[in-house]
């Protein structure tokens, strides 16, 4: 139930009616200072929000560039986000085309044909205003005013451009060749920064093919319409009456595929559609991606797309119709209304059991290293949540050893922690100023403060910080369910997990999976995306502990749809990880970008980088931390963990680290666990810990490693929290049930193991 406090009035659908909301009401009227008297606060359980922020906090700008049909939250956080946050746009990258909104019209761009790559990067960017391949625009409207945000879809976006003389609408997306326009005054008018190769069509065609260098483009005009300008860098397309408009990026500039894309070319894209569901029996995470159109001429049914690598491996390509050269890869050329992905989900665990690996004496002194740790003040919501993570990790890990007195000292703490984070007002009723979440309703987003890396201004990073809230307070939740209910504190967590990857369309509040792009396969970091390489994404893994928390949260709390929600995402973000940031079947990545990981991803980039450290340790772990029960899926490509270790021994010249060296031992354990055990137990002690990882989670997770030996990908259950290891050709399968009551696991090469309430259950086999 939720309630409203006003200072000056009551809301909400209730009335407050409740004496402690009365009780709360009179001191906030009395005790809070007249500066912050428009500053209500929103109650949720026993938690509250800040229904705006904090007078003088950082927060997004006023304006958000869309129509004024348009109301809500508005999508940040994706490709084509800078166009709600300018006048125009920056470049953007739905690909296989490349474009950007200008005062001139919508620029083109095809970087496929124009790939290069270095040690530094993968380059598939559109160039400045200099280099271009065409401008789609207006014949009666030299410049316009601005470009606005009319529509999105999933993975499409609809852009207004609005003039006296001329206006059109302009819509792209993902994995689409083609840029559908409609026009309400003017006419189509194309524009070429070098002459382009006529070899289809004349003035009297309807469409036309040309070609520009290495790239071909299909202009189609409606039916009986005429070109004027054939010869020059300008085209107009002629029709009394008809308003429609599209052209296309096409794989070679062969008539007969000219001819496909005339079939399509007037279907436009008015919706697209991403659901994702989760089968418990069979472990098999299904996507399924459907495009609505809009037939102005022609009987084709569907559309042409482009599937991404991640799209193509884990789904059947029905017809393959050409192909495309993309930053990612190989994008596959297909048509239809609708494709399918299926998915294995690998499974997560709350930590990794003890399985006899860690010396239990050492592994003691460890732990109570970890409970007289001086608990930080309260700090921004990135470093706060890293402190939150590591604590709910030892708590996991305190069980698992015996040490209960020390799990529910520190799980008391943690409690209290996330309780002053969900409490928007202190003792005497004022508004906090640090150490609380806030509305920012012109957005539709969840501020927490002190924000940090832009997590206010450019709404950066939110999965980033708000993944370990989600994942401290799954732990709580894990033995208290009580404490996660509604009326309690539950419905503050939910608000935490909608704001980064909302499930439904229509929230008042939240935007459709902000985080998350569900046709790329990942999620993207920057809230406006304002970079001559689109938008990007670098610590893939703590993306990957967001959505790990999520569905620890959704077992925790029995919510099955907020489970599901997350192994959804999770598998999803998984597949594009190891094609785009991995590459571990080594086919995405040109020979001669030489690293073995792009640490960050872009829109038209991969780059061999960080934003904060050049050192070999940082470029690597960034896409490593933190460490957790759902982090071996890190170690599902053993060879691949070898060559990406191997290449950082090389980069950094040898195996004396500057930093992070616990990251690295035991991302070393996943291939290698008794190299990375002689490293700990030699280099522990003259290295400090990642901020984010306890000594006493390294350790444990290495020497149990040791023990368990490698990932076993092959093997899947029909439960979320498994893992299956093998070392030596035994297996072990381990289950962590949640329920109340014992259930069998099955496994998916046929192994059952009966799984006991509330606690680890292992079983060891020789493998098949």
């Amino acid at each position: 139930m939720r309630r409203n406090v006003l200072i000056f009035g009551l809301a909400g659908p209730d009335k407050v009616c409740e004496m402690r909301s009365i009780f709360i009401l009179v001191a906030f009227v009395y005790l809070t200072p007249l500066a912050h008297a428009q500053t209500p606060v929103e109650y949720f359980g026993a938690a509250s929000v800040a229904s705006m922020p904090p007078q003088g906090a950082g927060k997004p700008p006023k304006e958000i560039h869309r129509t004024a049909n348009f109301k809500g939250p508005t999508p940040t956080n994706d490709w084509w986000s800078s166009l709600a946050w300018s006048p125009f746009s920056e470049r953007h990258y739905p690909h296989p085309l490349a474009v950007e909104a200008t005062k001139q019209g919508l620029r083109v761009y095809f970087p496929g044909a124009k790939i290069t790559a270095n040690r530094d990067a993968i380059f598939a960017f559109m160039p400045a205003e200099g280099g271009r391949d065409l401008v789609l625009g207006n014949s009666a409207q030299t410049n316009f005013p601005d470009a606005r945000v009319a529509g999105w879809s999933d993975w499409f976006v609809t852009v207004e451009y609005a003039a006296e003389q001329g206006a059109m609408s302009v819509s792209y997306g993902h994995g689409s060749p083609f840029v559908y326009a409609r026009y309400t005054l003017g006419r189509p008018k194309i524009t070429f920064a070098q002459p382009p190769i006529l070899w289809s069509g004349d003035t009297n065609s309807s469409v036309l093919g040309i070609s520009l260098g290495d790239s071909h483009y299909g202009l189609f005009g409606p039916r009986d319409s005429t070109w004027a300008g054939l010869g020059s860098l300008s085209l107009v397309n002629e029709h009394p009456s008809r308003d429609y408009f599209s052209l296309a990026v096409l794989p070679d500039n062969r008539p007969e595929t000219l001819a496909l894309f005339a079939r399509y070319a007037h279907a436009h894209v008015t919706d697209t559609r991403f659901t994702g569901s989760y089968d418990s029996s069979s472990g098999i995470v299904s996507t399924r991606f459907s495009f609505a159109t809009r037939q102005f001429e022609g009987e084709s049914i569907g559309t042409l797309f482009a599937l991404y690598p991640h799209q193509w491996r884990h789904g059947e390509v029905v017809r393959e119709l050409g192909a495309y050269r993309s930053v990612r890869g190989v994008m596959k050329l297909t048509s239809g209304t609708s494709f399918e992905t299926k998915t294995p989900f690998p499974g997560v665990l709350p930590v990794l059991p003890q399985v006899g690996g860690a010396d239990s004496a050492l592994i003691a002194t460890l732990l109570d290293q970890a409970r007289r740790e001086t608990f930080p003040p309260v700090r921004d919501t990135y470093w706060e949540g890293k402190w939150l993570g590591k604590m709910a990790t030892v708590i996991a890990l305190a069980e698992q050893h015996g040490r209960i007195d020390t799990a529910e000292q520190l799980r008391s703490v943690l409690r209290g922690r996330l309780e002053s984070w969900f409490t928007a007002i202190d003792r005497e009723g004022r508004i906090k100023t640090n150490g609380l979440f806030a509305f920012e309703p012109n957005w539709g987003t969840l501020i927490g403060y002190p924000a940090s890396f832009g997590s206010d201004v450019d709404l950066n990073d939110h999965h980033f910080h708000y993944g370990y809230f989600i994942k401290a307070a799954a732990e709580i939740a894990r033995r208290d369910p009580a404490w996660a209910s509604e009326d309690r504190w539950g419905a503050v967590v939910k608000l935490l997990i909608d704001d980064i990857a909302c499930p439904r369309r229509d929230d008042a509040r939240f935007p459709f999976l902000r985080n998350f792009d569900p046709y790329a396969g990942h999620s993207w970091a920057s809230g406006h995306a304002k970079f001559g390489d689109g938008n990007n994404n670098e610590s893939s893994s703590e993306a990957m502990n967001a959505w790990c928390a999520i569905i620890l949260w959704g077992e925790a709390t029995n919510n099955r749809a907020m489970r599901d929600l997350g192994i959804v995402l999770f598998t999803n973000e998984l597949a594009a990880i190891e094609e785009y940031w991995f590459d571990v079947h080594d086919e995405n990545h040109p020979p001669e970008y030489t690293p073995s990981v792009v640490t960050m991803i872009w829109g038209g980039k991969g780059a061999n980088g960080t934003w904060f450290s050049a050192n070999p340790e940082a470029v690597h772990g960034i896409n490593w931390l933190p460490f957790h029960g759902g982090s071996l899926y890190l170690g599902r490509y053993p060879e691949y963990v070898t060559k990406n270790y191997q290449a950082l021994v090389l980069e950094n010249g040898g195996e004396m680290w500057d930093q992070w060296a616990d990251l690295i031992w035991m991302y070393r354990a996943l291939s290698d666990p008794e190299d990375a055990l002689r490293q700990w137990r030699t280099f522990q002690s003259r290295y400090p810990s990642e901020d984010g990882v306890a000594p006493a989670l390294a350790y444990h997770w290495i020497a149990n490693l040791s023990r368990l030996g490698r990932v076993e990908r092959s093997v899947s259950a029909n439960t979320p929290l498994y893992a299956v290891l093998s070392r030596q050709g035994h297996r072990t399968y381990i289950v962590y049930n949640s329920r109340e009551k014992a259930h069998t696991v099955t496994f998916s090469d046929g192994v059952q193991v009966l799984a006991l309430p509330k606690r680890f259950t292992l079983h060891h086999s020789a493998g098949k």
